[in-house]
């Protein structure tokens, strides 16, 4: 009789997840589905699965907390078929994460402004991302990405003192854009919906993001 081994991290993850408190099904299923230790850089690995941010390879950039990207994905309202366009990709994780929720059919471009770090993240979701795509660029987030617009969605995974005109300007009708706003040392994350003429716009909590480089 063949036996079901589950994989050594599998348990992590089943406690990482856990201990988050109530989850949306298919944001449990993609955190419980992803090898979040693949990820992170070597040394940290055996903290992979702690409810907290880790460093990345030769840089300040974090892989944030998983109850973070519990709420970026819970918040982003993120469903099959929707383009996604992420810009702070890192190692790649959330991006990853965001492709599974709109798999099959939906994308996700994420912008990186390091290029060791973009290297870095498109290595980690060929090897282990979903099959849905996950196409990573290096190149200055402030811009966006317009060779894919628009986007249904757009997930700041870093911290920016307003929402950027190219966002809103590659941004769907109807679409939403979730940011960290604030300065380097206050922030608060806030979802903006598009509604033609004007938007609405929804504040929550305070949050600790590496800032966005403003260019080169």
């Amino acid at each position: 009789m063949t036996r079901n081994v589950l994989a050594p991290w599998t348990t992590a993850a089943k406690r990482m997840v856990d201990a988050l408190g109530p989850l949306p099904p298919r944001i449990a299923d993609a955190m419980l589905a992803l090898p979040r230790h693949e990820f992170v850089e070597h040394a940290w690995r055996r903290d992979a699965y702690a409810d907290r941010p880790l460093p990345l390879p030769g840089s300040e950039a974090t892989i944030s907390a998983p109850h973070m990207v519990a709420f970026q994905l819970e918040w982003a309202e993120l469903t099959p078929g929707l383009n996604v366009l992420e810009i702070g990709a890192g190692s790649g994780y959330l991006a990853s994460l965001m492709a599974a929720l709109v798999a099959p059919h939906g994308t996700v471009d994420a912008v990186e402004f390091d290029p060791r770090l973009a290297r870095f993240a498109s290595e980690n979701v060929r090897a282990h991302g979903p099959a849905s795509p996950v196409r990573v660029h290096a190149a200055n987030g402030v811009e966006g990405w317009p060779l894919a617009a628009p986007y249904d969605r757009v997930v700041v995974s870093c911290a920016t003192p307003r929402i950027q005109p190219s966002w809103r300007d590659q941004l769907r009708e109807k679409g939403t854009i979730l940011a960290p706003v604030g300065d380097e040392w206050d922030q608060v994350l806030i979802r903006w919906r598009n509604r033609g003429a004007g938007g609405e716009t929804d504040e929550g909590p305070r949050v600790r993001f590496v800032p966005l480089v403003m260019g080169r």
